[in-house]
C-alpha cells in the first residue's frame, strides 16, 4: 500500500514538474505568426518551453475562466481582458500592441472602396462575430460611427475569429472582409482595398496579463517582460504591429 502511494505521489510530482517547465501562452488568432516565433525565441534563449495556444480572444477568455492551464494571456482588446480581471482570472493587464483595420478583397477583384459607404455595393462581407470577436466589435464601432452599420448588417457573414474572415475571402465565399492590417499582410490571396483612416479608427489595443492560475508566476512575468525585449519587438514590427510605449 505504501509503495503504491509512493508511486502515485511520484507520478503526480512528475506531472507537476512537467507542467511548470512549460509556459502556455494564450494569444489572439491575429497574433499567430508573431507569438509562435516569439515563443520559439524564448524557448531557445531561456530554456523554458513556451507553447502558444491560439484562438479568438473571446474563446480563450472562456477557456481561462473555466480553469484551462494558461499562464499568459494576450487579448486583441481591452474589453475581453477586463472581464477576466473582474473575475480574478488574470492580474492587471498592460497595453502591448496596436493594430489597424482594413478591408480586403480577392487579388483578382476590381472593386473600388474609398469609404465605408462603398461597402454597400457588395453582397457578402466577412467579419469576426461583432457580438464577441474583437475584430468584429472594432468593425462595428467604425461602421456605426460612419452611419453605415444598420444598412450593412444584413450583408455580413460572422466568423469565429478574424482569421476566419480572412479565410472566407481567400476561399471566394465573400467579396470582402474587414480584418486587421497584420492579417492582410500574411495572405498571398487578398489585397487591401481600403485602410480605415486613423481619424475614423477605434482604438485597437492588445493587452497582456499573467493568469492567476499560472503554474510558475515568476516565469510568466519573465515572459511578459520578454515581449518588450528588442528581439520580440523586432518580430512584432516585422508583422506590422505597433508597439505601445512602456517599460523596456
Amino acid at each position: 500500500m505504501e509503495r503504491a502511494f509512493a508511486i502515485v505521489t511520484a507520478l503526480a510530482l512528475s506531472i507537476t514538474l512537467a507542467r511548470s517547465a512549460e509556459l502556455r501562452v494564450a494569444a489572439a488568432a491575429s497574433l499567430d505568426e508573431s507569438i509562435t516565433e516569439i515563443c520559439d525565441l524564448y524557448t531557445k534563449m531561456h530554456g523554458t518551453l513556451a507553447r502558444p495556444v491560439l484562438a479568438g480572444s473571446n474563446v480563450l477568455a472562456r477557456q481561462i475562466s473555466l480553469g484551462a492551464p494558461i499562464d499568459v494571456f494576450l487579448s486583441a482588446d481591452n474589453r475581453t481582458m477586463a472581464t477576466l480581471i473582474e473575475a480574478g482570472h488574470v492580474t492587471d493587464s498592460t497595453p502591448l500592441l496596436e493594430n489597424r483595420l482594413v478591408v480586403v478583397i480577392p487579388l483578382e477583384s476590381e472593386v473600388k472602396i474609398t469609404s465605408a459607404e462603398d461597402l454597400l455595393a457588395l453582397r457578402k462581407i466577412a467579419i469576426g462575430d461583432p457580438a464577441a470577436v474583437p475584430a468584429g466589435i472594432y468593425a462595428k464601432k467604425w461602421l456605426e460611427a460612419a452611419g453605415q452599420w444598420q444598412k450593412l448588417s444584413p450583408r455580413f457573414v460572422g466568423t469565429e475569429n478574424v482569421r476566419g474572415a480572412l479565410a472566407a475571402v481567400e476561399a471566394g465565399n465573400v467579396q470582402a472582409a474587414i480584418v486587421y492590417k497584420t492579417d492582410a499582410a500574411i495572405s498571398t490571396k487578398v489585397k487591401i482595398a481600403f485602410e480605415v483612416p486613423p481619424a475614423e479608427l477605434p482604438e485597437i489595443i492588445y493587452p497582456v496579463a499573467v493568469c492567476t492560475r499560472a503554474a510558475d508566476p515568476a516565469e510568466a512575468r519573465k515572459f511578459v517582460k520578454f515581449l518588450r525585449s528588442p528581439e520580440a519587438k523586432a518580430v512584432f514590427k516585422k508583422r506590422g504591429f505597433g508597439i505601445v510605449k512602456g517599460d523596456p
